[in-house]
């Protein structure tokens, strides 16, 4: 690991200050100290912002709203009883991810800013365009049996690893960012980029910016919503394929649908397509199914992928079961 300096602002404003230098924000440092461990990441200096209170709140607003600030932890967000009841797709996202020990301390902003675990991206051994840009990508070629089938270019078909992710991209709430510029919100899925022929640019955000909170939507029909992932094993273990649903049925007719799949994107994926289908649909195995191919429609297999997309189907369809039934 290289030397680095540590800077504790007092406020956002000095957080701001010092990342207008190229420095990098750290929380709980989950992901960034394992990079830095491994020579991928290099910051001279780093911002601590844990001392800024402020972005560890939750707050329910008056119109309904949930507020959360970006330095609430996995676990507390997890078990919050507004979650938990109003948006239970991202309380079991959140619990099927990584260990008790690393949702103790990583935090809202720095889960949806984590980086790909491709085996050759942690290995600076091997080339790879998110850590050299144009050096290439020996994942297309090699042993990729966890990578991503839909969002992949030429460039780069790393899968996005994050359970909370995939919820979020189905609440599809404001994330809320403070930068040299100013203050500004953007939707959760226009966040992460696809990789094309720059994989190493993985999101949206402005030089210097910080993620101070997110706001979920008051999406009623989410309080039906269900995560499930699908793993090698049972803890500790990222997705092969995972599915995030919220529907909300009247009367056997699906009038609202929100969809989202993990594991099997370079991105969090929702997926309009499969909500479309779902919509003004009846609420049954049939229906689901079509969803399910509208959902994995274009995914691109690799040699030892091409399992992924009748997984991710079969488990987008069993999650559209558990949350709506059978008719």
């Amino acid at each position: 690991m290289y030397p680095f300096t540590l800077i504790r602002p007092e406020s956002p404003a000095a957080a701001i200050k010092e990342a207008a230098k190229g420095t990098k924000f750290i929380a709980g440092g989950t992901n960034l100290v394992d990079l830095m461990k491994l020579d991928i990441e290099t910051p001279t200096a780093l911002v601590d912002i844990n001392g800024l209170e402020a972005f560890n709140t939750i707050e329910t607003l008056p119109d309904g709203r949930i507020r959360v600030g970006a330095l609430v932890k996995n676990s507390a967000l997890a078990w919050h009883p507004e979650i938990v009841q109003r948006f239970p797709l991202l309380s079991q996202a959140l619990l099927s991810g990584a260990s008790p020990q690393l949702r103790n301390m990583a935090t809202t902003g720095g889960n949806m800013l984590q980086r790909t675990r491709c085996y050759y991206f942690y290995d600076p051994a091997f080339p790879c365009n998110k850590r050299i840009p144009g050096s290439g990508c020996p994942a297309i070629d090699g042993y990729n049996r966890n990578h991503a089938v839909l969002g992949t270019s030429e460039h780069c078909i790393a899968s996005h690893p994050s359970d909370m992710c995939v919820a979020l991209a189905a609440i599809d709430p404001r994330v809320m960012l403070h930068g040299p510029r100013g203050e500004r919100s953007i939707a959760f899925t226009e966040l992460h980029r696809l990789p094309g022929s720059t994989p190493h640019l993985e999101n949206t955000l402005l030089p210097g910016e910080l993620i101070t909170a997110i706001e979920l939507p008051a999406l009623p029909f989410a309080a039906k919503s269900h995560y499930l992932k699908v793993r090698d094993r049972a803890s500790y273990e990222f997705a092969l394929a995972s599915a995030a649903v919220a529907i909300d049925i009247q009367g056997g007719t699906i009038r609202a649908a929100r969809i989202a799949l993990g594991g099997v994107g370079t991105k969090p994926w929702r997926s309009t397509a499969a909500e479309k289908t779902l919509v003004g649909a009846a609420a049954n195995e049939a229906t689901y199914k079509i969803a399910a191919d509208a959902a994995l429609n274009g995914a691109i297999p690799q040699k030892h992928n091409a399992f992924k997309i009748e997984l991710g189907k079969r488990t987008l369809v069993r999650t559209l079961n558990i949350v709506g039934g059978k008719a």
